[in-house]
């Protein structure tokens, strides 16, 4: 696990990258956050997690570290030592955890479900929408408290790995860790006034506006069941995610089988091989994001 820190200081702010080795997308947009050094208004850890699993290129070596949480320090695999160690590092910080999927090319948000962390920081994000996990969650980094993940776009694409770079800016000026998403000059001493206040010109570097008219514009989904696929050797999705499936409707397809919907849902990370026993999710749209207060 790689450790970087920018600024000085203990970070209360952090970003991860490389969960899974197979999702170079945010190692690549911390490496390149690195390289720019921008100066900070509060100290960040940037952290490149499952080495391993990067230097081979796959998912992960022995455990999907996604869903290895809390993890053990004893644990029989490295992907359970590794969870314990990032949890670790990530104590006291308010986290973005960067990933790709096969499933859409537009970059989302996933909260487990919508606190005031999720309030504050999405709608600075470049995204229309945010996946509410709650009880899916189990053994996953979004479980740590004030944890936000991004899905940055498709694995293994140079659009993801500029998402990614463009979302962790993003990031940073909602933190007030930079003083705002893009190089632009605002003052440190106006983004240190509230810890959130820099991420008000996220617009400026492709970001959605701060405010009541950003969380209008963010569709809120929740997951509520994953939609399991059989043994097969080719997989067909016939749906585009977020959008909605009726009953009866054909979504997918196994060796030419095909299944349809028992129920209308909206599918979520939903893709013909994201994942080994899965199609993806299905989720209900729950409103926006302006509706989903405490």
């Amino acid at each position: 696990m790689q450790v970087h820190q920018l600024g000085d200081g203990v970070p209360e702010v952090a970003v991860v990258a490389g969960i899974h080795g197979d999702e170079p997308c945010g190692p690549r947009a911390v490496g390149r956050l690195l390289a720019a050094a921008p100066d900070v208004v509060r100290p960040v850890k940037l952290i490149v997690a499952n080495e391993e699993a990067l230097e081979a290129g796959v998912r992960y070596t022995e455990e999907d570290l996604n869903r290895a949480f809390p993890g053990d320090p004893n644990g029989d695999t490295h992907e359970a030592q590794l969870a314990h160690h990032l949890m670790s590092e990530l104590e006291g910080c308010t986290v973005l955890a960067l990933h790709s999927t096969q499933s859409t090319a537009e970059p989302f948000a996933v909260a487990e479900t919508v606190d005031e962390i999720a309030r504050a920081v999405v709608p600075h994000l470049s995204v229309t929408k945010l996946l509410e996990t709650e009880e899916l969650a189990e053994g996953r980094l979004i479980q740590h408290p004030h944890t936000i993940e991004v899905e940055c776009g498709l694995q293994g694409s140079d659009e993801a790995a500029e998402n990614g770079y463009r979302l962790v800016r993003e990031f940073l000026a909602a933190t007030g860790s930079l003083p705002t998403a893009s190089p632009a000059a605002l003052s440190p001493e106006r983004a240190a006034d509230g810890a959130f206040d820099g991420g008000a010109n996220a617009a400026s570097d492709g970001g959605t506006p701060a405010g009541t008219d950003a969380e209008s514009a963010i569709e809120v989904f929740k997951l509520i069941d994953p939609v399991p696929k059989p043994p097969a050797g080719e997989y067909e999705v016939f749906v585009e995610n977020f959008s909605a499936v009726r009953a009866g409707e054909r979504f997918a397809a196994a060796d030419g089988e095909e299944f349809t919907a028992d129920t209308s849902f909206y599918p979520a990370l939903m893709s013909p091989y994201g994942y080994a026993d899965l199609f993806g999710y299905a989720a209900n749209r729950v409103g926006v994001l302006d509706e989903r207060r405490a």
